[in-house]
């Protein structure tokens, strides 16, 4: 029984260096060799021409002429990976993401024509899909053109322009190139799948029952793979992306075994995207293997000056594009000053258990409710001071629990966030709610069991005296009547509603300050990520602003939660106590 993992665990030196991003051989060298001769076979239409002594004149150059060692070392990864005695593939799926111009397409279509040529099932259909029409057209063309201008493959391969569709005369295969926003994707039987862009589809929030639609058909074909090709998004990863990258990520860095799949990720090292090394021509490479081939560093350098030269969001789809930097909260211009520093702190809260066993006193934060919004709970404790101890409170660390909710309209309403809205929910940091007030319910829930544990603050300064709960001046109605009610039995002094705008400017400063400095403590979610990177910041004189207004469609309410929150932590305040002998029993 063969043994291989499909972990690449000194990538980061590997990619440096120049040297492949396949840490093994082929694991059938007959299959990997047969099929990567095929692949060297098929010509590069729109490369530049070269001279064939033959035939006197010019003709498009072979994969075996103009193709690059990390072409030929996927392939022979994909291929290799055939068993024909048991006629079942061992590794099965496989992922690619690779900056834009290093003829990804180009590449896509010769690998689905090999497995075409290669396959020995006879009306098999293989599949190209794509997230749009563009798309699809670009993996279709390069693919037809490698038939049309070799006269063997011409005589074996029938093209159908019209359906996008190229048909093995002898097995009756079928290559397939879908659109998936023009073509039906269901029904689909492909033992071959090749997923080009999966960016796009991740910012979709059907993409996922999409793709196991389009690749349910290899459960019964050993022989299958499927493929997944991408660039960076322009945006913060999302959806099927997301979990994509993040799970190829892991078989690489080996912290997931799983040796049936294996990915080829060209990126950065993260300490090169700390440094904003990426912006140095001499490290172009490192994302793009095709360098002086299909793209080129002149080019490179001037688009970036150009790019440079404008706004942010035209400098990140460069970034994204072409150097495959991922875009998060750190690239933005306007961003919020705390968002540099967000994630650097390792200390972790691990749960609201947690955080309400270390601290002495807790506020709490909410912000939005609205049907197009999210409704953000921040839960804002701090830290018990040490036995003994006789340190200042200023100087005590703050802990940091939040949570969200969102109606189902959202979905419907802001499908441009609803890949992400999902995302979170399956990490647990939002809950997506059928109806309105039951968000409401569960935040007062939430409330209650803090005020139970006797950390619920009851002093929070004369300017606030008596309050615990601080919310958007703007939508308090709702939350105060169900805190307030004969069954939650909270006073009405307790809630203190917030001004927004630039009254916000202090709350905004003391936050960021502690970021910065590693004193305020949270999960490190990707729910408050993504809150935190969507956040615009304004100047207003000397004031910082922070609205909903300036951040558009991008939803910021975890993070005025927090801004909440902190308003009423600055004020230092004191617990009410706890209802019970014992103020740790519920913890």
């Amino acid at each position: 029984m063969k043994h291989w993992s499909t972990a690449c665990i000194d990538w980061q030196r590997r990619i440096i260096a120049g040297e492949s991003l396949v840490p093994f051989e082929p694991l059938f060298p007959d299959e990997a060799y047969a099929a990567l001769e095929v692949f060297k076979s098929l010509k590069i239409v729109d490369a530049t021409p070269i001279f064939d002594p033959e035939i006197d004149g010019m003709r498009p150059p072979t994969f075996g002429e103009a193709g690059e060692q990390w072409v030929f070392d996927f392939v022979l990864a994909i291929f290799g990976a055939y068993d024909h005695k048991q006629a079942k593939r061992l590794i099965r799926e496989f992922f690619l993401l690779i900056s834009k111009k290093n003829g990804k397409s180009t590449v896509a279509a010769a690998i689905m024509l090999t497995a075409l040529i290669r396959n020995w099932r006879h009306s098999a259909e293989l599949l190209i899909l794509a997230p749009t029409l563009e798309v699809a057209n670009n993996a279709f063309k390069p693919a037809a053109d490698m038939v049309r201008h070799d006269e063997e493959l011409s005589d074996l391969l029938h093209i159908q322009d019209n359906f996008r569709q190229i048909t093995h005369r002898v097995t009756n295969a079928v290559l397939k190139v879908v659109a998936a926003d023009t073509d039906t994707v269901s029904g689909k039987k492909a033992a071959f799948v090749l997923v080009d862009e999966l960016w796009i589809f991740g910012k979709r929030a059907n993409a996922d029952a999409m793709l196991r639609e389009a690749t349910g058909g290899l459960v019964s074909k050993l022989e299958g793979f499927v493929i997944y090709l991408s660039t960076h998004s322009d945006e913060p990863p999302a959806g099927v992306f997301l979990a994509k990258l993040e799970y190829f990520r892991d078989i690489r860095d080996g912290r997931v075994t799983d040796p049936k799949s294996f990915g080829v990720l060209y990126e950065f090292p993260d300490d090169m995207v700390e440094a904003e090394a990426y912006l140095d021509p001499a490290n172009f490479y490192i994302t793009n293997p095709n360098l002086e081939k299909s793209v080129f560093t002149e080019w490179l350098v001037d688009k970036l000056a150009e790019a440079q030269r404008g706004d942010r969001a035209g400098l990140n789809v460069f970034l994204a594009k072409h150097l495959n930097v991922p875009i998060g909260s750190k690239l933005r211009v306007d961003r919020w000053a705390g968002a540099d520093f967000w994630d650097k702190s390792k200390e972790r809260v691990t749960s609201l258990e947690d955080l309400l066993a270390r601290s002495e006193v807790v506020v709490v934060g909410i912000d939005g409710g609205g049907l197009d919004d999210l409704l953000g709970l921040a839960v804002l404790g701090r830290v018990k001071k040490a036995a003994g101890g006789s340190e200042d409170i200023a100087k005590r660390k703050w802990l940091l629990w939040s949570r969200a909710w969102a109606h189902t309209i959202v979905l419907e309403r802001r499908k441009q966030i609803a890949a992400e809205l999902k995302d979170f929910e399956k990490e647990q940091t939002l809950k997506i709610v059928d109806r309105p007030g039951d968000d409401v319910t569960a935040v007062a829930d939430i409330v209650m069991t803090i005020e139970e544990a006797g950390k619920l603050a009851e002093e929070a300064g004369k300017l606030a005296e008596g309050a615990a709960i601080a919310v958007d001046a703007a939508g308090i109605g709702s939350i105060v009547d169900e805190l307030t009610s004969e069954a939650r039995g909270l006073d009405k002094e307790r809630i203190v509603g917030i001004p927004q705008g630039w009254k916000l400017n202090g709350a905004i400063k003391d936050t960021e300050r502690r970021v910065a400095a590693g004193d305020l403590v949270h999960e490190g979610s990707a729910l408050m990520t993504w809150a935190v990177g969507n956040a615009k910041a304004e100047r207003n004189g000397n004031a910082t602003l922070i609205t909903k207004a300036a951040s558009g469609s991008a939803k910021i309410d975890p993070l005025m939660a927090v801004f909440d929150a902190v308003s009423l932590m600055s004020m230092n305040p004191e617990p009410a106590g706890s209802a019970y002998e014992d103020e740790d029993v519920l913890v």
